[in-house]
């Protein structure tokens, strides 16, 4: 694999996201932010200083997930809908190449849009005069980049061999199910009935914890609530694992495919 071509390609799908003006997402996070500063004061006063951070956390991760949900599953079909995949393959640019560079060139996205962002976010909560922790808040919004990543990993690899309609639906439906795995095996071992703890096992192995990539809950009460280092790195090595082997399975699906 030429390391270039990548890059290249992933410098062409940056362009190309910001060109159909998806940063303005930034635009309207700002925008909820200002009205929830707004509004929360007046509707649980007492909590306020928890109540912000938690939600300006939580407004991220759900504007992150949509950009990478709708972003992923449609760059490669876009290609294909548009048949201008015939024209790239039929250039010095493997198929491998062509995954990984989609990949990297969202993950770029995501990674301007976490950053810009966090940025408004810790900007609004000093003008807000609200306490937060800025180390706890910056691990939080990398987790969140590790887990919006893993996100459009399988938002692409879906949309590798299944349309865009139906590679959203799946993807939303393993993002909800990701955040409830762990909730998922307790409940099967509750049951004390062996073939639900069997399906519940096979769908926690399958599907991605992203549970251990939210920190955001954990990021509001401070550095003492996280997680220690160890299961810090163990965590981050897992979403990085997960992404890894759902882009060798897209490249995988991809080579077989016939334009």
């Amino acid at each position: 694999m030429n390391l270039n071509r990548p890059f290249v390609l992933a410098s062409n799908v940056f362009k190309e996201v910001v060109r159909d003006r998806i940063l303005y997402i930034i635009g309207i996070y700002g925008l909820i932010l200002v009205v929830a500063m707004r509004l929360l004061p007046d509707l649980a006063a007492s909590t306020e200083a928890k109540m912000l951070p938690d939600f300006g956390l939580a407004a991220m991760s759900a504007l992150g997930t949509i950009v990478a949900i709708f972003v992923g599953t449609g760059l490669v079909n876009k290609e294909i809908e548009k048949r201008t995949i015939l024209m790239l393959i039929s250039k010095p640019v493997s198929r491998a190449e062509f995954i990984s560079g989609k990949f990297i060139g969202l993950s770029s996205v995501l990674a301007v849009l976490v950053a810009v962002m966090t940025g408004i976010f810790l900007g609004l909560m000093k003008i807000a005069k609200v306490s937060y922790s800025l180390e706890s808040i910056a691990i939080a919004s990398l987790f969140l980049l590790l887990q919006l990543c893993l996100i459009a990993a399988v938002a692409i690899t879906l949309g590798v061999f299944t349309s865009s309609l139906l590679a959203t639906a799946l993807t939303f439906g393993i993002y909800l199910m990701g955040n409830i795995s762990q909730d998922l095996l307790k409940l099967g071992n509750l049951s004390n009935n062996p073939t639900v703890e069997g399906i519940t096992k096979v769908l926690y192995l399958v599907l991605p914890d992203l549970s251990r990539l939210d920190l955001k809950n954990q990021a509001v009460y401070g550095m003492q609530a996280l997680p220690n280092t160890t299961a810090l790195i163990s965590n981050a090595g897992y979403g990085l694992l997960y992404s890894v082997m759902l882009l060798a399975l897209a490249i995988l699906i991809f080579s077989k495919r016939e334009f």
